[in-house]
């Protein structure tokens, strides 16, 4: 009988888990095949879910509709196999997490802080969407 292998676990960590961290996890989720189970949670949740990340996520066939924001204290006390910090704030907040083994940090820009049209705001959550799935597949492709 062939044994099946337990996921790894991945909890993605921003300030307000309404952008950055939310696009991370359903890009985890969409690109790891089963192998990983991610999670996102921001130190200080915004209470929602960006209405532009739902819509440049939608545009990848990933429904963000659903998603709402998540404190960090409903993680603690879990294992992760990695936690990775999608912001400055959150890395500061939380320089270390219980239950982890393995934290990085990749940064990237707040796409809610884009100003101008909301042509040229979706293009700014489009380009950190980008960044972010292409970080998360550089990631899974080195097998780490």
């Amino acid at each position: 009988m062939k044994q099946t292998m337990k996921p790894r676990r991945v909890l993605i960590l921003c300030t307000g888990n309404s952008c950055r961290s939310q696009m991370a996890e359903s890009l985890w989720n969409a690109r790891a095949r089963g192998e990983w189970e991610a999670f996102s949670a921001g130190s200080k949740p915004a209470g929602f879910v960006h209405p532009m990340a739902v819509r440049v996520m939608r545009e990848l066939g990933i429904d963000l509709s659903p998603h709402h924001s998540k404190s960090l204290e409903s993680f603690k006390g879990q294992p992760f196999d990695l936690v990775v910090t999608v912001c400055d704030r959150a890395r500061e907040s939380c320089p270390h997490f219980p239950g982890a083994v393995h934290v990085e940090h990749w940064p990237f820009d707040d796409p809610a802080e884009a100003s101008g049209t909301d042509e040229e705001k979706l293009a700014r959550f489009r380009r950190i969407r980008d960044e972010i799935d292409q970080r998360i597949v550089r990631f899974l492709e080195s097998g780490e």
